[in-house]
């Protein structure tokens, strides 16, 4: 056998040793440092264990993150338009909600199924990032939580007041502590849109027969009387004060203020939040709180969602696909993903996880939770449902720009919209 033989047959076995299971030519690039692009949301990534594995990384490998932060509200026209106009990140951080149908998945990101952590998952980790064909879309490195409603105790307990077990006592409870001169529920409704799924979450996961009907487009949110009942009871929360002066004001950064001041009384979130982003600079801290259901008129024992799991989605397309493949594998090692959950309340999803710390909160609260949560229903399985769109519809409401009828045709409008533009079947084509 000649030398040019084995040298070209040397080179054809290496090439084909890089190609990977979704037919990508992996090309390494452990010879030079490299600079991977990470896109998320500005208060995803604000996160501290997303900073503590970002930093790990870049002084253990030499490697450098560019972050691309952005704002929220913005974020799933941003990102997707950077697909579309092929200005992708190296790696983009996503929940798998209905916003991910706005991107080609399957052109646009790399399967991982083959990855050697996929087996340190838990079993409801690994289940979240599937596609319905068993595709490992990313890498859950996130907190797996509890929402609900959670509630200052001491000062409840100091109004001789309890925590609610049905619609009827929480809106008993919102309008006296309305009276007595404190905000019931602190409402961010400037540029915070999760709080609405929450209502949503029991019509569909209670009844999967009008999820089926509303995504094949036979039915609108308008012939649903639930959904009615909710957007209703929502506007009259709002006229009534439950959400204080200023909620159309409030956003993201004004929810630590007004718990721990005591002016808000209540929230509807989830439990990490408490560990991650709550700031006690008030005279009310963490140990101040408990967990009871929301209530928003569509669940009489109220409702508690599950834990949604924020992915590391890697980009099939990008140059330093190899080194991203890298990174995710580096995340995924023990040592670095329990060094970076350290202290955090998180449910695993890891198996090797073993730094983390179940909230207080929560365990308080099993046999509320065990009774009545849902998983994560509207924002995961409705077609062409956005957050963002059902906070606008909201925000006409609120600001009495349309009634309750007006903010809920919004609501199937633009729903549809989306749909439509993601090829739903069912839905009409725009010409």
């Amino acid at each position: 056998m000649s030398k040019k033989f084995l040298s070209v047959l040397l080179v054809f076995i290496t090439a084909c040793s890089l190609i990977s299971c979704n037919g990508i030519l992996r090309t390494s690039d452990s010879s030079k440092e490299v600079t991977l692009t990470i896109m998320g949301k500005k208060s995803d990534l604000e996160k501290n264990y997303i900073n503590s594995i970002f930093e790990q990384y870049q002084k253990a490998t030499g490697n450098k993150l560019k972050i691309i932060s952005v704002d929220d509200v913005d974020f799933e026209t941003t990102a997707s338009q950077k697909f579309a106009e092929g200005d992708a990140p190296d790696i983009l951080m996503h929940f798998h909600n209905a916003d991910l149908n706005r991107f080609d998945i399957s052109n646009n990101f790399y399967y991982l199924n083959g990855e050697s952590w996929v087996d340190d998952l838990t079993d409801s980790a690994r289940a979240y990032c599937q596609d319905k064909e068993g595709n490992l879309l990313g890498l859950p490195f996130w907190e797996s939580s509890v929402s609900g409603c959670y509630y200052n105790k001491t000062l409840l307990d100091s109004f001789g007041m309890k925590p609610a077990s049905t619609q009827a006592e929480f809106d008993v409870l919102c309008q006296v502590l309305a009276e007595i001169g404190y905000t019931p529920i602190c409402w961010p409704a400037n540029g915070c849109t999760w709080m609405f799924q929450f209502g949503l979450d029991p019509i569909f996961a209670d009844q999967p027969d009008l999820l089926e009907q509303l995504n094949r487009n036979e039915i609108t949110y308008s012939d649903i009387p639930a959904v009615t009942d909710m957007v209703t009871w929502i506007f009259n929360a709002a006229k009534k004060g439950w959400f204080g002066a200023d909620y159309l004001k409030y956003g993201w950064s004004d929810i630590s203020t007004e718990l721990s001041s005591g002016k808000a009384v209540m929230t509807f979130i989830w439990d990490t939040w408490f560990y991650t982003d709550f700031t006690a600079d008030g005279q009310y801290s963490l140990e101040d709180f408990a967990l009871m259901p929301v209530f928003m008129d569509t669940a009489d024992h109220g409702t508690y969602e599950g834990g949604n799991l924020n992915m590391m989605m890697a980009n099939k397309n990008s140059k330093h696909l190899d080194t991203v493949l890298e990174f995710l594998s580096f995340c995924a090692t023990p040592e670095n993903y329990n060094t970076a959950f350290d202290g955090i309340s998180t449910v695993n999803c890891f198996k090797g996880q073993n730094t983390n710390i179940q909230s207080p909160m929560v365990t308080a609260a099993r046999g509320s939770i065990d009774a009545n949560e849902r998983v994560s229903t509207a924002a995961t399985r409705i077609i062409g449902y956005n957050a963002e769109d059902v906070s606008a519809a909201f925000d006409s409401l609120f600001r009495d720009k349309t009634d309750i009828a007006g903010c809920i045709k919004l609501m199937d409008d633009y729903r549809m919209e989306e749909a439509r533009k993601q090829g739903a079947e069912g839905f009409l084509t725009i010409e």
